[in-house]
Parts: C-alpha cells; structure tokens; sequence
C-alpha cells in the first residue's frame, strides 16, 4: 500500500504495517486543544450537532491546563477524508482559539 509523504500519511502507513486493517470502519480520534474552557464548550456544542461529527468529549489536561475536546468519528481510515476532516474541524475551531492537535485510532 501507498500512503501520501505528509503527517497523515505517515501515521496511516505506521498503521498498516502495525497491522492495523485499513479497509474497515474504526473509530478515529480528532484532538482540538482550547486555552479557554468557554471556547471549548462553543466549539463541542457546535460540533456536537453535526451529522459528520456528533460525538465529543471535553476535558481539562492535568498537565498543561489546556481544555480538550475529543471529536470521535466512525469510519473507513482514508487519507483524503482524514485530512478534510482535520481541515473542517480547525475551520470550525480557529474562530474559537483552537486547533487541531491530530488524530488517533485506539488500539484494538
């Protein structure tokens, strides 16, 4: 398998040859860091109504202070989706101080 030369890319390659199966539907984490609780809880209401993204979860980080909201996604793990969503996510988050601090899929 190929995988594009970026951050995305990468990580799907490391999957693969982790042996994750890339063909079937995971759920993906997406990490958007707010310095403000206020922003964050904007940011998880407006996300949390939208079909493509309903499920979030928000949460202080003990160590750095920073508020995070974790936006969790069902699906088939593709580059070019990844990376649109990952760019709707900040365009949705920038106006609100946040940004994306990538992505994940939990280990099975």
């Amino acid at each position: 398998m190929d995988f594009p030369t970026d951050d995305n890319g990468q990580i799907l390659a490391e999957m693969h040859q982790e042996g994750v199966d890339l063909t079937k539907t995971h759920t993906l984490d997406f990490f958007i860091l707010f310095e403000k609780a206020s922003d964050a809880d904007k940011f998880a209401k407006v996300i949390s109504e939208d079909d493509l993204a309903p499920n979030t979860k928000q949460q202080k980080c003990p160590d750095t202070g920073v508020f995070e909201v974790l936006v969790s996604v069902e699906m088939v793990p593709d580059h070019q989706l990844i990376t649109d969503l990952e760019n709707y996510l900040e365009s949705v988050a920038n106006p609100l101080n946040g940004y994306g601090d990538g992505w994940g899929i939990l280990a099975e």
